[in-house]
């Protein structure tokens, strides 16, 4: 049903369009723009307003590029892709949580993957009080920004070990390391939360051609044990979006096809720790792992 939700939504976009409402700033975003032009003195705010006034930007040129209206088109090019289940109703809250979109205030991709975000919850109704951000790279500026923004952005490096809760949850995590992946799998590895999750990200596909068999069974089980139970969406590639959204891919995880996983499939449930994986793509909880690094990106 969560997943079904979602792409419901995703689908509406296409149908309503209603890009005039959304090339207009939110009104706390044109003050604080406002604001910091008024008093040139305020660094902190000067530079939180440029911020947020590229942000603008990216918003709109994002709207008007080939990319974004093949991206509502998606469902089109896929005709059966949505999974044929009875559409969650009004009254059942979509979350969307976001991991790992990097350091926007100085980085044009990231800068566009937080743009496509906040499009994104927009078209599909979810209120930006639903959504909950977060990168162990964040300045404090960019916190700054995101709360301006309205997203609610996480004190904590959850290592994407985050539960659904019961709630049909959508996971932005583009570009983010295999381990964030496995682990909110392991978080949620039963029928009922995942059927619940959809998942915009790294393709799974992707992942299976590039690492080894035994590699992806070894470090990653859960991502290995999960490939013959979801479904998988390729986002569109245009020229002018090729470094933001390349390998990136919408999942879901259709009950019909959890339930054909074998009762061993579901039996393994031992949290990922990585102790001797090589290349590990993941910023560790210091306050659980004191020996972690931070050299490497979320």
């Amino acid at each position: 049903m969560a997943a079904a939700a979602a792409l419901e939504a995703w689908q509406a976009v296409s149908r309503r369009r209603r890009r005039s409402a959304a090339l207009r700033p939110r009104r706390r975003e044109a003050a604080a723009v406002a604001a910091a032009a008024r008093d040139p003195g305020a660094q902190p705010e000067v530079d939180g307003g440029d911020v947020l006034r590229r942000i603008q930007e990216a918003r709109e040129d994002l709207l008007i590029s080939d990319f974004w209206s093949s991206a509502l088109g998606e469902s089109d090019v896929a005709p059966g892709s949505v999974p044929e289940e009875t559409p969650v109703t009004g009254s059942c809250r979509l979350k969307c949580v976001c991991y790992g979109v990097g350091n926007f205030a100085t980085c044009i991709i990231a800068r566009n993957q937080l743009a496509f975000l906040l499009l994104f919850l927009e078209e599909c109704q979810i209120p930006r009080s639903h959504c909950w951000v977060y990168d162990p790279l964040f300045s404090q500026l960019e916190i700054a920004v995101l709360s301006t923004l309205g997203v609610v952005v996480l004190s904590e490096n959850e290592e994407g070990k985050r539960s659904v809760y019961g709630e049909p949850t959508v996971f932005y995590m583009l570009h983010c390391g295999t381990a964030l992946y496995n682990n909110l799998l392991w978080r949620n590895w039963s029928i009922d939360a995942l059927s619940k999750m959809v998942i915009v990200g790294n393709s799974f596909r992707g992942l299976e051609e590039r690492l080894l068999t035994r590699i992806l069974q070894k470090h990653y089980p859960y991502v290995a044990k999960i490939l013959k139970g979801r479904e998988e969406l390729a986002f569109p590639q245009t020229s002018q979006y090729t470094d933001v959204f390349n390998d990136t891919s919408v999942h879901w995880f259709p009950v019909q096809k959890l339930t054909q996983l074998s009762t061993d499939t579901w039996a393994f449930r031992e949290e990922p720790d990585y102790q001797d994986c090589e290349g590990l793509e993941i910023i560790r909880n210091k306050t659980e792992d004191p020996s972690a690094t931070d050299l490497n990106p979320l």
